[in-house]
């Protein structure tokens, strides 16, 4: 398939993309040349859209959370961030989604638990743009060709 929208030209500091590969299949790029494949669950190994926001959750949840669990863990701690949730069909959107950060901390005692928890918790809540923006709804505006269409 030859898509000559591949490269978008306009490159503000932010901007990724997705160009189309195929009926409903997409490469995601970034401008440090990363790339994920998207598609709909029929397609095989791809991301689906839902998911890939899930792993975005995912994936901050853990980066915000790092340096105070190295701090107290050590630098070669093993952590492993789960997101879960089932879309709503009727609405199509997701109603709730739970992450569960699987973390060895059977060396600290009670009070640093708690002390941990509350440094993880704060540092996801503060910190963690992609769940701030889905807390808070972000704005979105969608164009087409140059043209609003909201």
């Amino acid at each position: 398939m030859t898509n000559s929208y591949s490269t978008p030209t306009d490159l503000r500091p932010g901007t990724v993309w997705v160009t189309r590969t195929g009926t409903r299949t997409f490469t995601g790029r970034n401008q440090r040349g990363a790339e994920v494949a998207i598609g709909p669950v029929e397609a095989g190994s791809v991301f689906t859209p839902g998911e890939l926001l899930k792993v975005a959750l995912a994936g901050c949840a853990g980066m915000t959370s790092d340096a105070g669990l190295a701090r107290r863990l050590g630098d070669d701690f093993a952590m492993t961030v789960r997101a879960h949730g089932q879309s709503d069909e009727a609405e199509d959107r997701y109603l709730s989604i739970e992450e569960d950060m699987d973390v060895d901390l059977s060396g600290l005692d009670e009070k640093e638990l708690t002390r941990l928890r509350t440094v993880v918790d704060r540092a996801i809540e503060q910190h963690c743009t992609v769940g701030r923006t889905v807390t808070q709804s972000a704005e979105i505006s969608t164009r087409l060709d140059g043209t609003d269409l909201r």
